[in-house]
Formats: C-alpha cells, structure tokens, sequence
C-alpha cells in the first residue's frame, strides 16, 4: 500500500528527530526473516533503547540527508531495518547478537556521527562495555579512594578499642 504524501513527510520528520538525537545509526539486511524474529528482534530493540524500523530506502535517505550520517546514503540499497540510538553501543549490541542468531540477518554498515562504518566496524563496537557496565566501573574508580579514606580513619579509633579492651582484660587477671 502506497504511502500518501502527508504520510511520507511525517515518517521523514520522524525519523529526522530520531537522527537528531541519536549518536549511531546501523543497517542490516532481513531478507528471509520470518515475522516472529522481527518481533522479537523489535523487542529486543526497544528493551535497550533502541529506534528499530523497516523503511523504504528513499525515504531514509531524504532524512539522513544534511545530516552527520548522510555517508550511510550510498549503502542503502536493498530491503533495510534501520537502527537509531543514542547510545551508539547499545545499537550495535542488539542487531550484533541478533544477526549471531540469526544468519538471514545480515549487517550492511553503520555509522557513528560523521564516521561511516563498516560491518567489521560495527561487530567491533557491540564487543563495548555498554554504558551503564562504563559508568559503574568509573563510580567504582572514583569510589574506591574515598572508601579506602573512611577505613583508615575507623581504623584508629577501633584500634583505640582494642588496646583499651586488652588492658582491661589484663587488670581483671591481675585483679583475680
């Protein structure tokens, strides 16, 4: 069924805002799919954040036109799912492990702003740690230092304690 006019320049206004935001873009093929990979693979997508859509490549290229990924134009031939996110790891992760599952599903390229990729590139990138596992190995460097702080610092006074409590001990024997 044939898109209306009104129906294309909202679906180009769409994707146009996704791209505003998003920090990668990455191409695969999905010839021979079945529609139950395509849900699950949607909803794997959407579970990390991640703007997955099927779209005519015309179109796809009028949004991505005047924009930092405007390279990935010259490999947009053939049926595409297009994946858009801002973080540019968990895009590459989620069309990475499914294409592992799935040898239909093939990476064609990708694209970090400005930067095309290939899809060796891209396997590359979903090897990352995401961002989360990222800013809790940084919380943890810069928690460790202080940590070591406060253990110093009740180490003094439990060691205060402990001579005290010796003492003690050793007048109760004297005592006896």
């Amino acid at each position: 069924m044939a898109l209306k006019l009104e129906q294309k320049q909202a679906l180009v206004a769409e994707l146009g805002a996704h791209l505003a935001n998003a920090q990668a873009v990455v191409l695969a093929e999905y010839s021979g799919l079945t529609v139950a990979d395509m849900t699950s693979l949607r909803a794997a997508a959407r579970k990390s954040g991640v703007y997955l859509r099927v779209l005519k490549n015309t179109l796809a290229r009028r949004a991505v036109a005047n924009t930092p990924f405007a390279g990935l134009a010259e490999h947009m031939s053939g049926p595409l799912a297009y994946g858009i996110s801002p973080d540019p790891v968990a895009v590459a992760k989620v069309l990475h492990e499914f294409a592992k599952a799935n040898e239909k599903f093939v990476i064609k390229a990708g694209a970090m702003r400005n930067h095309v990729m290939s899809a060796k590139d891209v396997a590359s990138l979903a090897q990352l740690p995401s961002r989360e596992e990222l800013l809790g190995k940084l919380l943890g460097t810069m928690q460790a230092p202080v940590v070591q702080f406060v253990r110093t610092l009740n180490e003094v006074p439990t060691r205060l304690v402990r001579v005290l409590a010796a003492v003690r001990d050793q007048k109760e024997k004297q005592a006896v």
